[in-house]
């Protein structure tokens, strides 16, 4: 048993640095997706969230990422957000921090500005497609106590090339 956790630990910290390439100018594109009660808040006992992430890797290791997504809690408080992080990836292991801001608007008038801090890892599946689990914590400056809440998430992304723009991954019919 202990042989086989070890090859399967090995594996997996084979695969991730060896395509762990967080170099400047490639480019992301991520989905994530929070649900099944994943995350705790004083306000929510039963929560989804999904979102969608773009970002560009300025300099080695860094990357600026947008996102936009939705939040249902239950049929009378849904929110929709948009914010911008900054992420440190270390290539070494796999591992990101994560920190930044968005703006949550939600039903019935509630409007909120969150810090997320998050911390997660990268499994890369091949050169490009990543599994991201992590976890994270939407400090509320409005009601702290109340909306601030921890989780877990986990995210499906696409590193692009350096060389390449996201266009040229689609097939074209040759005429």
């Amino acid at each position: 048993m202990k042989k086989i956790l070890l090859s399967l630990l090995l594996a997996v910290v084979g695969i991730s640095s060896a395509s762990a390439q967080f170099e400047k100018g490639k480019y992301y594109l991520g989905a994530t997706a929070n649900a099944g009660g994943l995350s705790y808040s004083k306000h929510e006992k039963f929560g989804i969230n999904l979102g969608l992430n773009g970002g560009y890797m300025f300099e080695d290791g860094w990357m600026l990422l947008t996102e936009v997504g939705f939040d249902y809690h239950c049929k009378d408080m849904q929110a929709l957000y948009a914010g911008m992080k900054c992420r440190y990836l270390i290539e070494q292991n796999g591992l990101f921090l994560q920190a930044g801001a968005r703006y949550l608007h939600g039903a019935p008038n509630y409007n909120d500005l969150q810090v997320t801090p998050e911390i997660g890892y990268c499994f890369f599946l091949n050169r490009h497609l990543t599994i991201e689990p992590s976890l994270y914590y939407d400090i509320s400056t409005n009601k702290f106590s109340e909306y601030s809440k921890v989780g877990v998430k986990v995210g499906l992304a696409w590193y692009f090339d350096n060389d390449k723009k996201p266009s040229d991954y689609v097939r074209r019919k040759k005429k």
